[in-house]
């Protein structure tokens, strides 16, 4: 059975471009490994396309909220571009409508580090009609982030932007660990290691890679002291034309207990 990977899902294609540390002074575990994350990173995408689904959000209180999701990924000569828009409409006392949330645009080009940009804020517009929410400049604020910048939160979730760009594939420090079967799936185990962790960020995750699909089977993220922070998987796959695909995606804060779910309407895929 050939299952989409999770990269395809929801993070869809990633760029290359990893940096590497001279291979002489390496074990044969890391020069594997640098390999190994190395072809990860070469997938790219063969087309423009969109997903759209829901972001559902458990904080560490109890409290949950849900927000729309959209995913878009546009292609260039020298690049690609994935876009995650987490929003949901506000309404003012007039009866307009707005649009609140935030946006997250990774830039991916070959032999190079992914560029970083962060919209959030709101804005409000004509009287709602039923149409969508306009994006436009009033009360939005942008930075661009620098790889070191993105362990935060994307729209208050549990997902960080330095996940929507698979940014610990391009850490110098790759090692095979081993192969073995997980969750059902033939695996290699790549451990990829943070060479200037921040306070709280991560220090190293540990991925399951299906060897068929090059997808995340499953991935433990560590914080600095070493402690299991977070678990990554994904849990739902539905057939669409054919082929196996991730319907919804979990990232858990195993210290916290908050847990955000990636829910994908496939069937407008």
């Amino acid at each position: 059975m050939k299952i989409l990977s999770a990269i395809a899902a929801i993070f869809l294609f990633i760029a290359s471009g990893a940096s590497k540390q001279t291979t002489n002074t390496l074990s044969d575990a890391e020069i594997q490994g640098q390999q190994f994350a190395q072809k990860i990173l070469e997938q790219r995408p063969t087309e423009n396309s969109t997903q759209t689904g829901i972001l559902k959000i458990r904080f560490a209180d109890g409290t949950s909220t849900n927000l729309t999701l959209k995913v878009e990924v546009v292609i260039s000569e020298t690049n690609w571009q994935t876009t995650y828009t987490a929003s949901f409409v506000n309404y003012d006392t007039t009866n307009n409508f707005g649009w609140e949330g935030q946006i997250v645009s990774v830039v991916h080009t070959e032999n190079h580090s992914n560029e970083y940009k962060k919209t959030f804020g709101f804005t409000f517009g004509d009287k709602f009609h039923g149409q969508t929410a306009d994006v436009g400049p009033n009360g939005l604020e942008s930075q661009i982030l620098s790889s070191n910048d993105t362990m935060i939160p994307f729209a208050n979730s549990d997902f960080w932007i330095a996940d929507l760009g698979l940014e610990f594939f391009h850490w110098p420090a790759q090692k095979v660990l081993k192969k073995e079967v997980h969750r059902s799936r033939g695996c290699t185990v790549l451990e990829s290691t943070n060479p200037n962790p921040g306070t709280n960020g991560y220090s190293r995750v540990v991925s399951w890679i299906d060897n068929e699909s090059l997808g995340i089977v499953e991935a433990y993220a560590y914080d600095v002291n070493g402690k299991k922070l977070k678990d990554f998987y994904p849990k739902d796959f539905k057939k669409v034309d054919g082929q196996w695909q991730v319907q919804t995606l979990v990232m858990e804060n195993v210290q916290t207990g908050s847990r955000s779910r990636l829910e994908f309407d496939l069937k407008k895929q």
